[in-house]
């Protein structure tokens, strides 16, 4: 073999080695590159559904959990609370839900599938506050005897009953929002999917 043989070889080799090792260099650069267009795993999982078992939700008691980080409340209603529902409709903004704001099973007083159990955006319709929770019927600082409990929002004033419905004069245009939502089981429910609107 010549010289000229050898450094062909060499030549041939040092370039072939450079190739592998400049495919491999890129391959470190798209993997990252082309992974940051898939969404995160958070990202993917604030937009999943979310299972909450209400076995233990008893009459009154009110369950927060967190939905594309939004507050859902679920919360269980005996029959006085619904009873009390109808009576009411005189003081609302909107008593039959005329506002898109609730998928269609829930267009109903009781704003829900099953008039027991109700799930509900907890966020006002005003300026995004989050309203708390006052069952209490009577309570004086909300009306008195016209109270028949519902949800109170600080921020500016506004008052909804047991089903999110507004009342009349208070800066919330609107009724709270009901979120997509099916009962898996009697007592698991999972927000996000509305099997019937798919």
């Amino acid at each position: 073999m010549s010289e000229q043989e050898i450094d062909l070889k060499k030549r041939r080799f040092l370039t072939g080695a450079t190739s592998v090792v400049g495919a491999v260099g890129v391959g470190f650069v798209l993997v990252p590159f082309l992974s940051s267009w898939m969404p995160s795993a958070r990202a993917k999982a604030a937009g999943a559904p979310v299972d909450v078992d209400i076995t233990k939700l008893e009459n009154g008691q009110l369950v927060r959990v967190l939905w594309r980080k939004k507050p859902i409340w679920i919360f269980k209603r005996d029959k006085t609370v619904l009873d009390n529902l109808p009576t009411l409709n005189n003081e609302l903004t909107d008593p039959d839900n005329t506002e898109d704001q609730q998928p269609a099973y829930a267009n109903n007083t009781h704003r829900s599938i099953n008039p027991e159990i109700a799930v509900i955006i907890g966020i006002c319709t005003h300026l995004g506050c989050s309203p708390t929770y006052r069952p209490e019927v009577g309570a004086a600082d909300l009306g008195g005897d016209a109270w028949k409990g519902g949800f109170y929002c600080p921020c500016h004033g506004s008052k909804f009953d047991l089903s999110g419905r507004v009342y009349k004069g208070v800066p919330a245009p609107t009724n709270l929002v009901i979120p997509p939502y099916h009962f898996v089981t009697d007592s698991l429910i999972r927000l996000g999917i509305d099997p019937k609107a798919s």
